[in-house]
């Protein structure tokens, strides 16, 4: 016997789905709490420090870790510009207790 050589078609209704909300950020426990800082403290935090914003690590706008602020969404709701602001993350370290480190954030690729 020779199989024939039309296929049989086992299509079966398209299910719709509806469209999945999206999920509220949640935090991995790895990932160390991000602050943003205000003009204000931005400015007083360089002047301690006594280097200009080019000079520090930078980091994206739309980095993940930035949601770790619960200050972040109500920035970027009311439109205020983050880019040039100053961000203190705080990491847990095994010889200093808590490692303070400063990032400016810059704009994305795109331009965001």
């Amino acid at each position: 016997m020779t199989p024939s050589t039309a296929r049989r078609s086992r299509a079966r209704p398209a299910a719709t789905k509806a469209p999945t909300p999206p999920r509220p950020f949640v935090a991995h426990h790895l990932a160390p709490p991000h602050e943003i800082l205000s003009e204000e403290e931005s400015r007083k935090v360089l002047e301690h420090l006594g280097a200009s914003p080019e000079r520090l690590p930078k980091i994206l706008v739309s980095d993940p870790g930035l949601k770790t602020d619960p200050k972040f969404e109500g920035l970027r709701e009311r439109g205020e510009a983050l880019v040039g602001r100053l961000v203190r993350v705080h990491r847990p370290s095994a010889t200093a207790g808590d490692a303070v480190a400063y990032r400016l954030i810059v704009p994305n690729v795109g331009g965001d």
